[in-house]
């Protein structure tokens, strides 16, 4: 049984795009996990496999957070039958926008063994872009606030490539304007401004703009 047999709404086609396995292919337990990002908070979904013919008793997840995140609740202990899965809800308190990093162990029992069993498991990355995501904004709004914004982070781009879409023809640049807000309101403003050069290359500008 997979993560994508528990999944039900009716996106659940991007969902299992962004899956993550946290155990090897050789392990006992096999876990896979994946978050969803509220405002201020964030339920990660563990979903856990016995691959062993053996009862997994006091069998938990011992997670660890870096970053603005904070883990609410402390583990549970569970016990998973042979051949079964089971899917294990944490929530996550959210504090801002910056990238974080989940990790940690699961840990478990069998009655005949006397030392308990540790799996390490691979980090789960909280990127920023589970936080942003992409509103309406008009030409009017997007000036205002890009004259509002004083930082700013610029980029220089090259391209090694003949553009043949909105360059092809006479015309011999391309701006675009790219508008994004976090789930705690924040804004972030892109600008893109790239020209065809002589020989067929492109070079340009990127530059972005945030309150902070």
């Amino acid at each position: 049984m997979r993560y994508w047999e528990f999944i039900k709404d009716a996106d659940g086609a991007n969902t299992l795009n962004h899956i993550i396995q946290l155990t090897g292919f050789s392990d006992p337990v096999h876990a896979e996990a994946y978050v969803t990002v509220h405002q201020y908070n964030a339920v990660l979904a563990v979903t856990v496999i016995n691959r062993t013919k053996e009862t997994l008793q006091n069998f938990r997840l011992e997670l660890a957070m870096m970053g603005d995140l904070k883990l609410v609740e402390r583990p549970q202990n569970h016990t998973l039958a042979p051949q079964s899965s089971k899917q294990i809800k944490d929530n996550i308190k959210v504090s801002s926008t910056e990238t974080g990093v989940i990790f940690g162990n699961i840990v478990y029992e069998i009655s005949n063994v006397l030392e308990r069993t540790v799996i390490v498991l691979n980090d789960l990355p909280i990127d920023i872009m589970h936080y942003i995501s992409p509103p309406v904004c008009s030409d009017a709004a997007f000036r205002t606030t890009w004259a509002e914004f004083e930082w700013e982070n610029k980029f220089y781009l090259i391209f090694w490539f003949k553009f043949k879409l909105a360059l092809d023809g006479e015309c011999g640049f391309l701006a675009a304007n790219l508008y994004a807000k976090s789930v705690f309101g924040e804004d972030a403003l892109l600008n893109i401004s790239v020209k065809k050069l002589a020989n067929g290359k492109l070079n340009g500008y990127s530059r972005i703009r945030s309150k902070t």
